[in-house]
């Protein structure tokens, strides 16, 4: 399968942000990628560096203005389209939500972020409200894809029922960056410990990872932040971690990633944890902390 990856950057200028994703998606497509994927948020800066009720305005209905959009997009190119939107479900509530459209256009399936951070500069438990809809693959005509969103990324957990349950992909849109009080040692640590997670994510589940991140400064309205400088560094894993394709950490990129879907099944015949997992052992998972 060609998998095709946009990383960039984003302005305050909505309309502008979708003319880019747009000339990126069909620059893609015609290098025959099947299935795109974006970052998280990607129609609008990062707001959640501030809580800001009037930054809600932001949000819109599912199915709204953008799956309108992106629907007609993923139609026209005859593409499967991972996108991350705000979403607006009733006054007052939110979710940070990844639509998936099918090759004819129609939404596939959605998925709402679980894991909220709320961190400085990611205020995102002001906005968002954990989801409900649980860890299901999502069905498309070019598989079972098992897509969550950026900070989902750092749990096994969500990552084993997705592959439990046949996903053929697991998929991240992502928006995470450095601090600048960090020390570069630091930054770098974390970078690499971004990236090593999802790898793991590979390995452990014998199938490829797509990670598509954000790249360049975005300021902090409020000043007291020097604002984010994303990492991008988006990526492509296969079934036994091997980087199929790794973005650069300051540039925007598209790219198309050819990934062998058979393999998948050789590896777990190599490797098989799914037929060694101790299911009797992991009641206690579902405790908080073992005291």
């Amino acid at each position: 399968m060609k998998i095709g990856i946009i990383q960039q950057s984003c302005t305050a200028d909505v309309q502008a942000n979708l003319q880019k994703l747009q000339a990126n998606i069909e620059r893609v497509a015609a290098q025959g990628a099947r299935l795109v994927v974006l970052q998280e948020l990607h129609n609008t800066p990062y707001f959640c560096q501030t809580e800001n009720v009037e930054l809600c305005n932001l949000a819109e209905p599912i199915p709204g203005p953008s799956t309108e959009f992106y629907g007609a997009l993923a139609r026209r190119l005859d593409i499967v389209l991972v996108t991350s939107l705000f979403e607006r479900r009733a006054p007052g509530l939110y979710h940070n939500t990844a639509v998936v459209f099918d090759a004819d256009g129609t939404i596939a399936g959605k998925y709402r972020k679980n894991h909220i951070p709320d961190d400085p500069a990611y205020y995102e438990k002001f906005y968002f409200t954990p989801g409900d809809l649980g860890f299901h693959p999502i069905a498309t005509s070019v598989g079972l894809l098992g897509v969550q969103v950026c900070w989902d990324q750092w749990y096994p957990e969500g990552a084993r029922l997705m592959a439990l349950q046949g996903a053929e992909l697991l998929i991240y849109p992502t928006a995470i960056g450095y601090e600048s009080s960090d020390t570069p040692e630091e930054q770098e640590r974390q970078r690499e410990a971004w990236t090593t997670v999802q790898r793991g994510h590979a390995v452990a589940n014998g199938l490829p990872v797509v990670a598509v991140n954000r790249v360049g400064h975005e300021p902090d309205p409020s000043g007291q932040t020097n604002g984010i400088q994303f990492w991008g560094s988006s990526f492509v894993a296969g079934p036994q971690g091997e980087f199929l394709y790794r973005a650069s950490s300051d540039r925007e990129e598209c790219a198309v990633v050819e990934v062998d879907m058979q393999r998948c099944e050789n590896v777990r015949r190599w490797w098989p944890f799914l037929r060694d997992r101790r299911i009797d052992e992991f009641q206690p998972l579902t405790q908080r902390f073992i005291d």
